[in-house]
C-alpha cells in the first residue's frame, strides 16, 4: 500500500460563490462539478496544474456544518498554499478581496502572509526559500 492524501473537504455556504472565489483568488481549476441530485453537487478544485491533490467544496446542510463554515480549524491556520511567485499571488488575492491579517514577512523558510478566505478560514501563502 502506498497511501497519500488525495483530497480534503471544505465546508462552504454556496457552491457557485465558492467556485468563483477559489478560481479568482487562488487560481484553482475546476476539476469536477457533478450534480448529485437533491441540491447536492460533487465539486472538486485544485491548484492549476496540480490535480493530484484537490479540495472538495462541500455545501453545509446541517446547523452544525453551517456553524463550522470559516472555522474548520478552530481559528488556526489550516491551509498552506505554496507559490513560486509571492508578489503575483499576493496581488491576485488582494484584488479578489482576501483579508490579510498582517503584512508579508520573511522567515527562515520563506516569505509568508496569513489571509482569510471568503468564509474566514485562515491560510498561509508561502513562497518557500530556495
Amino acid at each position: 500500500m502506498n497511501p497519500r492524501i488525495a483530497m480534503i473537504a471544505v465546508l462552504v455556504r454556496d457552491y457557485d460563490e465558492a467556485i468563483a472565489w477559489y478560481h479568482d483568488a487562488l487560481g484553482f481549476s475546476l476539476l469536477e462539478d457533478d450534480n448529485r441530485g437533491d441540491s447536492k453537487r460533487w465539486v472538486r478544485m485544485a491548484p492549476a496544474g496540480n490535480a493530484h491533490f484537490s479540495v472538495l467544496l462541500a455545501r453545509a446542510t446541517t446547523p452544525a456544518q453551517t456553524a463550522a463554515i470559516g472555522n474548520q480549524h478552530g481559528g488556526r491556520v489550516g491551509f498552506f498554499l505554496h507559490t513560486d511567485d509571492f508578489a503575483r499571488d499576493h496581488a491576485r488575492l488582494t484584488a479578489a478581496g482576501a483579508r490579510f491579517e498582517e503584512a508579508p514577512r520573511h522567515e527562515a523558510y520563506g516569505t509568508v502572509v496569513v489571509f482569510k478566505d471568503l468564509y474566514g478560514n485562515r491560510w498561509d501563502l508561502i513562497e518557500p526559500r530556495a
